[in-house]
C-alpha cells in the first residue's frame, strides 16, 4: 500500500479492549509520532483502562467510553468524534471500533477479520489489515497498521508515569535500600490465577535471600483482600502496595526492582517492557499471541513459541503443567471465574529455580 502523502494533523487511535491491549498499542503510537512528530495523537479506550497511558509523551489526549454506554452517552461521544480527525485507526477488529473509526476520521485504517460475515466492515475503512487471531503477536498485528500507512514501525512498548507517581513510590519505599523484588499475585480473572501457597513460598525464598519484597495490586476490593491474605503469612517487612499506587505508580515501582513475578496480566506486560528480569506465569493463554513483549525484541518475529517454558531477553515464561496448554479457554469450567488446573498444578519450586538462574540469592 502507498504511504500517506501528507502528515495528518490529528490522529485518533481506537483500542477499546483490556489494559494489556491498550499498553500493546503504544508501539504503533510511537511509530506514528516518530513518522509525524507534529501530529496530535489522541486515543479512545474503555473507561478504566486509560491509566496505563498516563504520562505517555506521545499522546496529547485520551478519551474514554464505557464498555456498555447508555444511548445518550454514546450519542454525545459520536457527536464529539464526528469527522474531527484526519486519520482514525481501529486496532480492534470488531464492529464498534470500526464504526468509531468511520465516524471520527476523514481517512480510516483498521484491523479486520478476513472471512465471510466480517467483510462488510471493509466498506467503512479506506485501508484494512487482516487480523491474525492465532499466529501473530498482538503487538505485531498493531504494527501491521504502520506498514499499511507506509511508515516505519518500532516495537518499543512505552511505559510511562507522572512525577506524582514517582513521588508516591518514594514515599512507599522510604529510605531503605537493597535488592527489590515485586510480586503481582492477582490477575483480573480467576482463570489466570496461580495458587496462594505458591506466592507465599516465592516471597519467603526472596526474603530468605536478602531481598525486599513488594506486593502490588489494584484498588479492587477482591484484589486487595487476596493480596492481604498473602501478606498476613509473611513478615511485616513485606510492602503491601495493593491499592496504594496508580498504574503509573506501579510501573515506577517495578522499574526500580531487580525481579518481577506475575501472571498473565497487564502488569506483567509492563514489567517486561521496563527491562526488569521478569518471570511470567502462563496457563490457558497462548503466548504466541499474548506473551509479554521482552524489552528490545525486534518487531520482525514473534518472541514466543506456543509450547513450553522459554526465555527471551529479560523474560522467563513459565507455562502451566498440563497436556492441554494452551487451551485458550477461560478456565477449566469455560468461564471467567473458574480456575485452571494447569496453573494450580504448577509448583513454587519451578518458579524459585528460575529465579535462582538470574544470579541472585545466597549463592551469588
Amino acid at each position: 500500500m502507498s504511504a500517506i502523502a501528507t502528515a495528518p494533523r490529528r490522529i485518533l487511535v481506537i483500542v477499546t479492549r483490556r489494559i494489556g491491549d491498550v499498553l500493546l498499542s503504544t508501539p504503533l503510537i510511537r511509530s506514528l509520532k516518530q513518522a509525524w512528530p507534529q501530529s496530535r495523537i489522541e486515543v479512545l479506550v474503555f473507561a478504566g483502562t486509560q491509566g496505563v497511558l498516563a504520562g505517555n509523551p506521545d499522546i496529547a489526549a485520551v478519551h474514554t467510553v464505557a464498555e456498555r454506554p447508555g444511548l445518550l452517552q454514546h450519542l454525545a461521544l459520536l457527536a464529539r468524534l464526528f469527522r474531527q480527525y484526519d486519520l482514525a485507526l481501529s486496532l480492534v477488529p470488531s464492529d464498534r471500533p470500526t464504526l468509531y473509526a468511520w465516524i471520527a476520521g476523514r481517512s480510516r485504517v483498521g484491523l479486520l477479520v478476513d472471512r465471510p460475515g466480517q467483510r462488510w466492515k471493509q466498506h467503512f475503512l479506506d485501508r484494512w489489515v487482516a487480523f491474525d487471531p492465532d499466529n501473530t503477536h498482538t503487538l505485531r498485528n498493531h504494527l501491521a497498521i504502520a506498514g499499511a500507512l507506509g511508515i516505519a514501525g518500532t516495537a518499543d512498548v512505552v511505559v510511562a508515569w507522572r512525577d506524582e507517581d514517582a513521588a508516591a513510590v518514594d514515599a512507599l519505599l522510604g529510605k531503605s535500600c537493597g535488592v527489590l523484588a515485586v510480586l503481582h499475585p492477582y490477575p483480573k480473572f480467576r482463570y489466570k490465577m496461580w495458587h496462594e501457597a505458591g506466592w507465599v513460598a516465592v516471597a519467603r525464598w526472596l526474603l530468605d535471600n536478602g531481598m525486599r519484597v513488594a506486593l502490588t495490586g489494584s484498588p479492587d476490593p477482591a484484589e486487595q483482600a487476596y493480596v492481604a491474605t498473602i501478606a498476613r503469612q509473611l513478615p511485616d517487612s513485606v510492602i503491601n502496595a495493593a491499592g496504594q499506587l496508580t498504574l503509573g505508580g506501579t510501573a515506577a515501582l517495578i522499574a526500580r526492582a531487580q525481579f518481577f513475578v506475575g501472571p498473565d496480566t497487564a502488569i506483567t506486560h509492563i514489567a517486561a517492557a521496563t527491562g526488569v528480569p521478569t518471570v511470567a506465569l502462563f496457563g490457558p493463554s497462548d503466548p504466541v499471541k499474548w506473551g509479554p513483549w521482552p524489552k528490545g525484541h525486534a518487531a520482525d518475529s514473534n518472541p514466543w513459541r506456543r509450547l513450553g517454558d522459554q526465555r527471551v531477553g529479560n523474560v522467563q515464561l513459565v507455562q502451566g503443567r498440563a497436556t492441554c496448554v494452551p487451551c485458550g479457554h477461560e478456565g477449566c469450567a469455560r468461564q471467567l471465574d473458574s480456575s485452571s488446573d494447569c496453573l494450580q498444578h504448577l509448583p513454587a519450586a519451578t518458579i524459585i529455580n528460575y529465579l535462582k538462574t538470574t544470579g541472585y540469592g545466597k549463592s551469588r
